[in-house]
């Protein structure tokens, strides 16, 4: 078996756990942090396909963007985030995970394959062309929509409103 091989095996164990333990936990704000170590988790395996760009994509938009845009929304739609008699939190397992995952993420790093191709520029509007098409202006239109409902929600469920 291949170190990676069994970096892949070590990685699949623990996107399974953790998907597993963000089903499992009681708290929504935890469940979140166990998604945002899932996505983590899911960005090395990318890295370790030589998925670079997937990887880093996974990493920015879901790690990050969308794991603080859920934690923003329930910290403005809730009064109370943590219980006290929740019997989860952040102990030596989610440490530990989080520890497996970032080592095999720096390694599925450093071992890319460093490509010979030149860089060369390109123009911004023809990679806007390519990436959306003649669809840029709906997906801004959708965008303001979803931005509407979710002002929408925040005001009807927050407490003390008239």
């Amino acid at each position: 078996m291949s170190l990676e091989e069994l970096a892949f095996l070590a990685l699949a164990v623990v996107a399974v756990a953790t998907a597993l333990l963000a089903l499992l936990v009681r708290e929504l704000v935890h469940t979140i942090l166990w998604i945002a170590i899932f996505f983590v988790d899911l960005a090395a395996i990318y890295f370790l396909l030589e998925a670079p760009f997937l990887g880093v994509l996974q990493l920015g938009v879901y790690a990050g963007a969308v794991t603080v845009l859920l934690l923003f929304g329930i910290m403005v739609t809730r009064k109370r985030i943590f219980s006290r008699e929740a019997a989860t939190g952040i102990g030596p397992i989610p440490l530990a995970l989080a520890l497996v995952t970032f080592i095999f993420l720096v390694s599925a790093v450093g071992e890319l394959p460093q490509s010979e191709v030149p860089v060369r520029s390109y123009a911004p509007s023809a990679l806007s062309v390519l990436l959306f098409g003649t669809d840029g202006a709906w997906l801004l239109l959708l965008g303001l929509v979803m931005l509407a409902g979710v002002s929408g929600a925040i005001y009807l469920v927050r407490e003390g409103r008239d």
